[in-house]
């Protein structure tokens, strides 16, 4: 006589799992490919980018890599296009020490620095954790500072006009009001520790 209620309470939470599932999966499966997206770098090939500053770049096991910098300050792959508004996707692997992140609109393609640029940062062991992993450097705190280190995250990224806001593995970490960049092109950058990218798409809005 209970064997119907019990198919049916575990035929319920069944349907609930799927439709959580679809839910939490299928906006980041859209938000990568599809019209207006553009690959600048993925499993099989680098990319094509500027380099700034020296390191070991290189495609291994899926990822572009880098782990030993030759020149005294961060090296970064830097885009060959300038973007105004745009969403950036990144799939990045950290180590525990790396120092890292995403540099946005920046002023000089020649010469990067997180004071003409917005950078998103990537370094779990930033002295001051306030600008560390999640944070935008001397824009946007975060409170508490996500760990990164020693798995495989997602960066989702939008700059609309004056709003900049970071999405670290599903959960936005900041969002900023600031109007002092306003375009150029992006930038991937080694400072310590091991970095991979799997991907980084851009569509520009």
């Amino acid at each position: 006589m209970q064997r119907v209620p019990i198919r049916a309470f575990a035929l319920a939470i069944g349907l609930f799992i799927v439709a959580f599932a679809a839910v939490q999966f299928s906006p980041r499966a859209s938000g990568q490919t599809g019209d207006g997206w553009t690959v600048l770098l993925d499993s099989k090939t680098m990319g094509d980018w500027s380099q700034v500053g020296e390191t070991n770049w290189r495609l291994e096991d899926g990822a572009v890599v880098a782990d030993k910098k030759t020149s005294k300050e961060a090296a970064h792959l830097v885009s060959k296009n300038s973007y105004k508004n745009f969403q950036v996707y990144v799939e990045f692997w950290a180590s525990d020490d790396a120092n890292s992140g995403i540099f946005l609109r920046c002023q000089d393609p020649t010469k990067i620095t997180d004071r003409s640029c917005y950078e998103v940062n990537i370094f779990d062991q930033r002295p001051d954790p306030s600008y560390g992993t999640g944070g935008i450097v001397h824009f946007a705190e975060v409170n508490p500072m996500p760990k990164a280190g020693g798995k495989w995250n997602t960066y989702e990224i939008t700059a609309k006009g004056r709003q900049v806001a970071v999405v670290l593995n599903g959960q936005k970490t900041v969002e900023l009001n600031n109007g002092l960049f306003v375009e150029g092109p992006i930038t991937l950058q080694h400072g310590a520790g091991v970095i991979k990218f799997r991907k980084v798409a851009i569509k520009p809005l």
